[in-house]
């Protein structure tokens, strides 16, 4: 949806957050481009899985353990593969604070606001201690703790299920279009986020909050 159509579209009952690269920065290529070069970690994201390997810790897997058993699959990365656990807190170095404050903006005004994300049980554990912020969700849908993740329909149906709010009265902010499109097809509102500035926008348009509270 677009944000001319906002004017047009259900009232919003509820705001819906991704959380890695919308409220707090997700940068694990940065993180090893600092470390080993970008042409050593392209290399190293060829050969080892680790995206692939941190999705199954978002479905639920053990993180240490997911880790431990990658680096002895692939012993010449080891240290490198590592580190993906031993200096996860370094991949997500920041809050991306706008966003923040719009999360807090609209808890102020008493709109619920959710957490939706895909996230190991361990790491969002990590991230709330780094960024207490994260805890401040009227309910927070951790695809770890659901053992499900976007954009399989189970963990929208979930989300549903569990709030009452009706599909289309929720709006939803993620990075990823394939999550977007998910959420679309259930008739959700949704906002793919780039950066704070049009996501304020799109909320001062939708009447939830003022343009001073969106600043």
């Amino acid at each position: 949806m677009t944000p001319d159509t906002a004017d047009t579209a259900a009232p919003i009952d509820a705001v819906v957050f991704d959380i890695g690269r919308v409220l707090i920065e997700w940068e694990p290529e940065a993180f090893y481009d600092s470390r080993i070069g970008e042409d050593r970690r392209q290399q190293l994201f060829a050969d080892v899985p680790l995206h692939d390997v941190n999705l199954e810790i978002d479905r639920g897997a053990p993180f240490r353990q997911s880790i431990e058993d990658l680096a002895a699959e692939h012993p010449a990365w080891s240290e490198e593969i590592r580190w993906w656990h031993d200096c996860w807190l370094d991949m997500v170095p920041r809050e991306i604070a706008h966003t923040v404050r719009l999360k807090q903006a609209l808890r102020a005004r008493g709109i619920p606001v959710f957490a939706l994300s895909n996230f190991g049980a361990d790491t969002f554990d990590i991230a709330c201690e780094r960024y207490p912020f994260l805890q401040e969700f009227d309910h927070a849908f951790v695809s770890a703790h659901l053992k499900c993740i976007k954009p399989d329909a189970e963990i929208y149906a979930i989300l549903e299920r569990e709030t009452g709010v009706a599909p289309q009265r929720l709006l939803f902010t993620d990075d990823r279009p394939e999550n977007i499109a998910a959420a679309e097809s259930r008739g959700w509102q949704t906002h793919l986020f780039t950066t704070p500035a049009p996501f304020a926008q799109r909320l001062v348009q939708h009447g939830l909050l003022t343009a001073e509270e969106a600043a």
